[in-house]
């Protein structure tokens, strides 16, 4: 009984993990706060943005949602591949989420293993 207890100790313990503040100089915890980027932050993080923009390359789909919230939209392309797409600026799409903007957007394409293999930087969707 001391066995089945300390295993499913440690399974909670391995299981949860701290969402992170910071992915490198990026505060993650402001860029989550702005959904859909329609309060104007996300804006004013482009700068740590990109020195960050390189270590996002190889992170898994589950760690990216983790590290910057869940995406504004999520695509789903051929060969099961994704995009998650983060709007940086106010636009339609903050008054009427059913409407197609054509705001500044990051886009991270995810393989179909489920790993960032690039970020890139649009008005809209691509």
């Amino acid at each position: 009984m001391a066995r089945i207890r300390a295993l499913l100790l440690m399974i909670a313990v391995v299981g949860c993990y701290a969402v992170p503040d910071k992915f490198g100089t990026l505060d993650v915890a402001k860029w989550r706060s702005d959904r859909g980027g329609c309060y104007g932050i996300r804006a004013t993080l482009l700068t740590d943005f990109n020195a960050s923009r390189q270590e996002f390359k190889g992170v898994h789909v589950n760690d990216l949602g983790g590290i910057m919230g869940r995406p504004d939209i999520n695509m789903i392309t051929e060969r099961n591949q994704k995009f998650y797409i983060y709007f940086l600026e106010k636009g339609i799409h903050c008054d009427d989420p059913k409407q197609k903007s054509l705001s500044r957007s990051v886009a991270f394409r995810i393989s179909a293993i489920g790993l960032v293999t690039e970020i890139t930087f649009q008005n809209g969707t691509p």
